[in-house]
């Protein structure tokens, strides 16, 4: 063989495999945040693992900021060029679902019980699963035992229940120089979120099993009414705070408690604090508002058999827990790691000790609706405009439009 024809060869080879290389299929996962949390590189590693066993597929993954990602998914998948994975909350599911946007994942028995119930319901309508969970948080109630102490309370002892929560509050208010109590009554989809908390505590609901809005109810009543009354306790003009704008009062020693996630845990600063259990109402116990963010394949890639395939191999059991380990996320399996976790660190006792009773967002075909509805009723309450059982009932017929 010449010179000449060995480099005419290995031309041909190199063509072959960029031919290849360019016939490859595209799977175009759309991941909310950026590539710098502790879990990217699991994640990583088990794409390349799976492209590996399946010749002939490329994965690419796109981070887009959290304000921009689901917007960008939708709008991508509504023009007829969706990608094939992304990151979507849960609550959008059965919005995407009604609108032929994405497939169902269609859980086997033995998948579904990896799972608690609770948790299954994120991401179940109509009978079937809409999305596979990849980040979960549950809440809890922060406390500042200084300002407990000052105010003459039992450091020690966080209060179990809305009056004693109320009672709490107004001691801190009277006897020292903070607020009692930290509350989100913002424009913004944490004030629903918050307010969902109370609802669940005192045996309230927005939509039933049968898919029927329920939301005008006494449990409901109560609990709007008792998010007002906090209002005389919290920081001045609420309206203005979103959950997020919360933490800096609480660690500045300027609020005595607040209702957050586990996140707060490491965020919270020179602040000698406890976390306990949400308090609950006198017509319910204990209870908290279940958030899961979801993969949720989206018909029309030509890959949806792959795209399936690759997203329950990231959140199968154990690879999921290596990446909510990673990333520092409340833990969505009952796994042996759960408990070595919770005997490293007692605090995050709270978040797990909820889920069994927890609800989950609900689940309906306008989010944005159902959000705005909850929350003007919340704020009108807040505000003193309007009492709790006109606001509800106003809402609930309000939500019948969106379910």
């Amino acid at each position: 063989m010449t010179f000449k024809s060995m480099l005419l060869g290995g031309a041909f080879a190199l063509s072959v495999v960029a031919s290849a290389q360019a016939d490859d299929k595209n799977i175009h996962i759309i991941v909310c945040g950026d590539n710098t949390g502790a879990g990217i590189p699991k994640q990583a590693a088990l794409i390349e693992g799976w492209e590996a066993k399946n010749p002939g597929f490329k994965v690419e993954v796109e981070f887009v900021p959290w304000g921009q990602c689901q917007e960008k998914s939708t709008t991508l998948a509504s023009a007829g060029n969706p990608p094939a994975i992304a990151y979507m909350g849960s609550r959008t599911l059965k919005q995407l679902a009604a609108n032929d946007l994405i497939i169902p994942v269609n859980m086997t028995e033995e998948e579904k019980a990896t799972y608690a119930a609770p948790i299954l319901g994120t991401i179940t309508a109509n009978g079937q699963q809409w999305g596979l969970p990849r980040a979960f948080s549950t809440k809890a109630l922060y406390w500042n035992k200084d300002l407990f102490k000052e105010a003459g309370l039992d450091p020690e002892t966080p209060p179990k229940t809305w009056d004693e929560m109320y009672e709490a509050a107004k001691t801190i208010k009277d006897k020292t120089d903070a607020d009692g109590f930290g509350l989100a009554a913002a424009s913004f989809d944490n004030t629903m979120h918050q307010f969902m908390n109370y609802v669940y505590t005192n045996g309230g609901e927005v939509i039933n099993a049968d898919g029927e809005i329920v939301f005008n109810s006494p449990n409901n009543v109560e609990a709007l009414a008792f998010y007002g009354k906090m209002a005389t306790v919290s920081q001045p003009g609420p309206v203005a705070y979103d959950r997020a704008k919360l933490r800096p009062l609480f660690s500045e020693g300027k609020i005595g408690m607040f209702i957050s996630g586990p996140w707060e845990r490491t965020r919270v600063t020179d602040v000698n604090w406890g976390v306990a259990p949400i308090p609950h109402g006198p017509s319910g116990g204990p209870g908290t508002l279940l958030i899961t963010d979801s993969l949720a394949v989206f018909k029309g890639s030509g890959v949806e058999e792959q795209a399936l395939d690759l997203a329950k191999l990231l959140t199968n059991p154990q690879n999921q827990m290596e990446f909510e380990l990673a990333e520092g996320f409340t833990p969505l399996r009952d796994l042996p790691e759960v408990k070595a976790l919770v005997e490293k660190d007692p605090t995050w006792a709270a978040f797990l000790d909820a889920i069994p009773t927890g609800g989950p967002e609900p689940f309906v075909t306008d989010y944005v609706g159902l959000q705005d509805a909850i929350n003007e009723a919340v704020q009108g309450v807040v505000l003193g405009e309007i009492d709790a059982a006109e606001a509800v009932e106003i809402a609930a017929e309000q939500l019948e439009d969106y379910k």
